[in-house]
């Protein structure tokens, strides 16, 4: 079956999170004289990140809304009592460095514009549509995709197949007409094959390969769930195993 459609991640995938989270946060803990307070920048992230972790969990758990959890979010990283202005405030500095570090990753928009008149193309993400919607905008991407689908306004989020699915729904074709594109071996990776996508992780950093045993198969699907998983390093890749003529029993790259 030809694949007619492109569902993309976005952070780590087309936009080069890690390295603008540690410059961002690099540059706030610089300004506001908290570099001291940790051995490294790698360590102010991994408190960070953690943090964003459980209130992602949190929220989506249906405890509370996106706003109050990230001022607690900023009171538990500075372990202050700080007022909802003043988390605010602190959470917008933070914002203006981490967004003057934004950026594609090179391979994206030459990509982007070779599958432009044979794809179809839209975004997945776990995290909320006026996030990801504001940062497609900023990084002059958000005109390429018919639709921005993210967890937080789904109310399910990845790897649920439902997710997946929910983006299959918003083009109109069926999972296996559409390519899932992320960079999260299992979240990505597995989900999307789980789902029935043919399911392409970009592994840019060289992580070991995912194998898994293959899921039962619905009625004229394949009878491997490998036979939808394809590996990549670079998105220079994707339009070679995107061919019109492309099949879900291609040999897979994953292993």
């Amino acid at each position: 079956m030809t694949i007619r459609a492109v569902v993309w991640d976005v952070d780590d995938t087309i936009f080069d999170y890690t390295t603008a989270d540690r410059a961002g946060m690099r540059g706030h803990l610089a300004a506001e004289g908290l570099l001291g307070r940790y051995a490294s920048v790698e360590e102010a992230l991994g408190r960070w990140r953690g943090l964003t972790d459980l209130q992602w969990a949190s929220f989506a758990a249906g405890e509370g809304d996106w706003e109050s959890g990230r001022r607690d979010r900023v009171r538990a990283f500075l372990d202050q009592p700080l007022t909802d202005t003043d988390a605010e405030d602190w959470f917008a500095r933070y914002l203006s460095h981490y967004e003057a570090a934004w950026a594609l990753f090179p391979d994206v928009l030459p990509v982007l514009d070779l599958l432009a008149g044979s794809h179809r193309h839209a975004v997945l993400s776990n995290s909320s549509l006026r996030v990801q919607d504001h940062k497609l905008r900023v990084l002059g991407v958000r005109e390429r995709f018919e639709s921005v689908l993210c967890a937080a306004e789904l109310g399910v989020s990845k790897p649920a197949a439902e997710a997946f699915h929910a983006a299959c729904e918003a083009l109109a074709l069926p999972p296996h007409q559409v390519a899932y594109v992320g960079d999260h071996p299992e979240i990505d990776g597995r989900g999307a094959a789980d789902a029935g996508l043919f399911s392409v992780w970009i592994d840019r950093g060289g992580v070991s390969a995912v194998t898994a045993p293959g899921p039962d198969p619905a009625p004229g699907e394949p009878t491997d769930r490998l036979a939808r998983l394809r590996r990549i390093a670079s998105l220079a890749e994707l339009p070679g195993i995107l061919r019109p003529d492309t099949r879900f029993g291609a040999p897979s790259t994953f292993g």
